[in-house]
């Protein structure tokens, strides 16, 4: 499942190293673009739905909508801006078809992380959103990575709700409170095709690194 907005010049990169023998639909929800993103995903062979509600909760949301009628017993989140490397989603679900995990985080390690992949202000902002999760709930983790995989029965059992950039993070903070089996593996990261909505702009991830920051310590707090 990819939400995509204004990725028109990646999308079609991406949807290229999807490892067909392990996927059976992909989807890319189309988050309110104004370029050619649902086209050229279409010519890619993707389902394409669309949610002009913005926020990347509104995309993922729709997305597990549309699921329903399917059920599948795996599900992929990953962006559609080429960071992530499609073609290492069999390190992901190796763990889950096994039954070893329920959820599976890609973690972005810098041995794997091309040069100015990720910039500083959003590296800080990635390890003081870990720190203040570890104080809270008590777990390490490694990163917040978007590229992840999760049972559909777990998915389910979640109830996420968050609508923007608070995603991510609600989904380890309920995972941790329902006992879910989370475990973290090494993947690449590159740098994105385009600008990046988030770490593209010290605003950008101040707005997003707000939304973890208040996910995080609403759940604590309730």
């Amino acid at each position: 499942m990819i939400p995509a907005l204004n990725e028109a010049s990646a999308i079609g990169g991406v949807l290229d190293e999807v490892p067909g023998e392990l996927i059976d639909e992909v989807i890319v929800v189309d988050n309110g673009s104004t370029d050619d993103t649902s086209q050229v995903a279409k010519a890619h062979n993707a389902e394409v739905l669309s949610e002009p509600r913005r926020g990347y909760g509104n995309a993922c949301l729709a997305a597990m909508r549309f699921l329903e009628t399917m059920r599948p017993e795996i599900v992929v989140f990953m962006d559609g801006d080429h960071s992530s490397d499609a073609r290492e989603i069999g390190e992901l679900v190796r763990s889950l078809l096994k039954g070893d995990a329920d959820l599976v985080i890609g973690c972005r390690v810098s041995s794997k992380m091309e040069q100015s992949a990720m910039p500083v202000h959003a590296k800080l902002g990635n390890r003081l959103a870990l720190s203040l999760l570890k104080h809270s709930y008590g777990r390490s983790f490694a990163d917040l990575g978007p590229f992840r995989a999760i049972t559909w029965e777990s998915l389910q059992m979640l109830g996420m709700k968050d609508r923007t950039y608070g995603w991510n993070v609600e989904m380890m903070i309920k995972a941790l409170q329902s006992n879910i089996r989370i475990l973290e593996v090494d993947v690449s990261y590159r740098r994105r095709i385009g600008r990046s909505k988030i770490s593209g702009s010290l605003i950008g991830s101040l707005k997003a690194g707000y939304r973890i920051i208040v996910t995080i310590i609403g759940y604590w707090i309730n």
